[in-house]
């Protein structure tokens, strides 16, 4: 009886060690200025400072797209001004080509397909699902919006990326 009580004590400490280092995931649901689903984006923690972001769009403007981590939790259409700017817990420039370094919420541009669909996976640099000033829970949690045009990846403060077409709310 005492070896089967160790098997199975011993059972749930694997059980819990192991979901404590499997990684946090979430998913996200983006929505357009009139609150139609246009997609998914799943974010799962690939290490301390990196998620990882698989997005499954549809029936968005074909073309080519700025993304980006916004600060707040909030996509009031039908603007989504209310996400705020950048997730930016360093206060640096805009743009992932700027000398002085890059807001953690600047991603690389997406292309969405002439049926307005996209599906991509891509690492998130700078940002984390944790308990740091760098997690996108931080504060409430954060937004993930998806712009009219592309970023140029050097004005600040937003890239030149027009008008916020899609947006999600990113919290635990």
């Amino acid at each position: 009886m005492k070896r089967f009580a160790y098997l199975t004590f011993g059972l749930f400490l694997v059980l819990v060690v192991c979901s404590a280092l499997s990684p946090a995931k979430t998913t996200v649901e983006l929505k357009d200025a009139q609150g139609k689903s246009v997609g998914t984006a799943i974010l799962s923690q690939q290490d301390e400072h990196a998620v990882g972001v698989e997005l499954h769009l549809h029936d968005l403007p074909p073309g080519e797209h700025g993304i980006h981590f916004h600060q707040n939790a909030k996509c009031d259409a039908p603007d989504f001004k209310s996400a705020g700017p950048h997730f930016n817990p360093e206060s640096k420039k805009h743009g992932l080509e700027s000398p002085d370094g890059h807001h953690a919420g600047d991603l690389k541009n997406i292309t969405v397909d002439a049926q307005g669909k996209a599906e991509l996976h891509f690492t998130a640099s700078d940002v984390g699902l944790g308990s740091d000033s760098h997690s996108l829970f931080s504060n409430g949690g954060t937004a993930i919006v998806i712009h009219a045009k592309a970023d140029d990846y050097k004005t600040d403060p937003s890239g030149n990326s027009g008008d916020r077409i899609a947006c999600g709310v990113i919290t635990k």
